[in-house]
Formats: C-alpha cells, sequence, structure tokens
C-alpha cells in the first residue's frame, strides 16, 4: 500500500494517477472539505480511462495535528509520497505555513515510527537553495543559507527538509525531491494552478525568472526514485529556468491578450516603500517585500544534470507543457460559460 498526502493537489494527484497506472494500491489523504469531482475532472485530461482509476483510490480524511489520525492512515503502509503543503508568499499566510509545512512533517514521520513504512518521498522546493556552483549556478549541494533573507515559505520547506534529513539520519529510508514551479491542468487559480490565471488576469509582468517543470514530469520521476531505491539524497527536478516575460508573452497571446508590461526592479521598490506606509490600509500591498522582489526580479540557474543523467531523464520542454496544460485551461473555462 502507498500513502500520498496533499493528493488532491495539483501535484498530488498525478503521483496517485501515475501509481495507480503501475498497478499500485493507494491511499489518498484529503480533508473533510476537498473536491473530489474536481480531482476526477482533471483526471481526463491525462487519461482515456478517469472513472476507472479514480475509483480504485482509497481516500481517507486525515488530520495532520492527530498523531492517531496519521497512524491509523499509515496502517500496512510501505511507502509515503508526502506532497502535503501551504504554499504562499504573502506575509498573512506565514503561521498557517510554518505549522503546516513543519509540523505536519514532523507529526507525519513521527507517525511513521514503528509503523509498516519503509520508503518516505519529500516534495520540497527549489526556494530553499542559496550558495551558487563554480559554474554559477544553484544545484544539490547549494545548501540553504539563513544568514540571506528568505521568504516565510522557503524557511518553512527548509526547515520541513530538516525534519525529513533527521528521519533518515535514524533509519528511514528517504527521497527529498526539490521542483520548480510547477505547470500542471486542473486546481486553477490555487497554488501552481494558478500560473495562467495571473497572466490572464495581470496586464503586467516581472523582469526576472525562475525554473519551471511539468507535473507530469515530476510524478513519473517521484515514482521511479522510489522503485530504484535512490535513498537519502535530493534531487531537482526542473525543466528549464525561463522569464516571466517570455512565459507571459506565450500564454497571453493564446489567450489573445496583449503583451504583458514588464515592472522594473525600481517600481516594485516604490511599491515597497507603499507597503511600509499603507500597507495596515491596503492589504494587497503586504505582498511586496523585499525577498518577494528579490525572487521576481531576478533568474537563477538551476541545474538539472543530477535526475538526467541518475535516471538518463529527457524533461517535456515547457513551451510543449504550457500549450498542453493551456488547452485545458482554456478548455474548462469554456465549458463553465
Amino acid at each position: 500500500m502507498v500513502f500520498v498526502t496533499g493528493a488532491t493537489g495539483i501535484l498530488g494527484r498525478i503521483i496517485v494517477l501515475e501509481l495507480l497506472k503501475k498497478g499500485k494500491k493507494v491511499r489518498a489523504a484529503k480533508r473533510p472539505t476537498s473536491n473530489l469531482n474536481e480531482v476526477l475532472h482533471s483526471f481526463r485530461f491525462y487519461v482515456q480511462n478517469p472513472d476507472e482509476i479514480f475509483g480504485k483510490i482509497e481516500w481517507v480524511d486525515v488530520n495532520f495535528d492527530d498523531i492517531d489520525s496519521l497512524q491509523n492512515a499509515l496502517k500496512g503502509v510501505e511507502e509515503v509520497y508526502h506532497c502535503a503543503a501551504k504554499v504562499s508568499f504573502h506575509p498573512k499566510d506565514e503561521k498557517e505555513m510554518y505549522h503546516t509545512n513543519i509540523k505536519g512533517t514532523e507529526n507525519l514521520l513521527f507517525a511513521c515510527e514503528g509503523s509498516t513504512v519503509t520508503k518516505f518521498l519529500h516534495i520540497s522546493s527549489i526556494a530553499v537553495l542559496d550558495n551558487f556552483n563554480e559554474k554559477g549556478e544553484l544545484d544539490e549541494e547549494s545548501d540553504f543559507n539563513p544568514k540571506i533573507e528568505h521568504s516565510a515559505y522557503a524557511i518553512s520547506k527548509h526547515l520541513s527538509e530538516m525534519e525529513v534529513w533527521r528521519a533518515s539520519a535514524e533509519g528511514l529510508n528517504t527521497i527529498i525531491i526539490n521542483p520548480g514551479m510547477i505547470i500542471g491542468s486542473g486546481n486553477w487559480g490555487n497554488s501552481s494552478g494558478d500560473i495562467f490565471p495571473t497572466f490572464e488576469k495581470n496586464s503586467f509582468t516581472f523582469s526576472g525568472g525562475t525554473s519551471y517543470v511539468d507535473v507530469r514530469d515530476v510524478a513519473a520521476i517521484s515514482v521511479q526514485l522510489m522503485e530504484k531505491n535512490i535513498f537519502g539524497e535530493r534531487f531537482i527536478i526542473v525543466s528549464e529556468n525561463k522569464k516571466y516575460a517570455k512565459l507571459g508573452q506565450q500564454i497571453r497571446r493564446k489567450l489573445g491578450l496583449k503583451e504583458a508590461k514588464i515592472l522594473s526592479k525600481f517600481q516594485l521598490n516604490m511599491g515597497r516603500l507603499a507597503n511600509t506606509l499603507f500597507g495596515w490600509l491596503i492589504p494587497s500591498l503586504r505582498i511586496i517585500t523585499k525577498s518577494n522582489i528579490e525572487a521576481i526580479s531576478s533568474l537563477n540557474i538551476i541545474s538539472n544534470e543530477k535526475i538526467k543523467e541518475r535516471l538518463n531523464y529527457q524533461f517535456i520542454p515547457v513551451e510543449e507543457s504550457i500549450d498542453f496544460h493551456l488547452n485545458n485551461y482554456i478548455n474548462d473555462k469554456k465549458l463553465k460559460k
């Protein structure tokens, strides 16, 4: 039995799908309020027989603050894919993010102790990577630098990684993966599913960029690493490093919208000043923090050489990934009309 947390999220659901396609028995964590119809709907983008596959999932409500709830969910489970996390760059979400990402991971690992679990894969983020290698790139050795100002999200993912490394030192077979910005279908407007609505709604973008990867690649690589028993290591999972403007151009053109204007770092810093003066009055300004400005005004080159060499893996090109998922987004919008 395989247990997947965050199974209703944009990545968790595709890991579930990948496991089911391989004939695995899957127990999937959800909240009592989770919209399973939305998950089923998104399966239709990926497989010919979504209802049949969806029907094989054993759904279970899990409370990450309740060890008994977690221990019950882990009964008979050999493998865990820990995808559950709060993703946000808004200061108002800091407390929830620390609680969900750090305490949730700590409690899950505690519940694994003395259970039948033998393998544990943790989904982290490229947000924890800091120190550049001799090529000026970020790679698996780019350790988190606590002296640099970080977003609360990056700190929460770093500290949740520390929980996983501790469990690894105590004997649990663990893998950590660090995906870039995930491009996927469904869950529109939430977490990684916000890419298309954001570029559609906003007529501006930023001078920097980030590293992107298709959700299908992240799921396939996660399952392959677990199957090959490659433990005690981290793997960066990115396809390409892209500027926001380049990505926005492709998305907005297909949506029939004019090209987005690029906001300079100077303009963003003026917004940060406005945040200092008026953030108490205008909540939307509070997201303009120093760490967020740095993140959206720079483009760090992140290496994917380790995973490509270890698995001989070929990533879906970002342009192709955007086309596939953007078509799904457009078709979903038509269905709602």
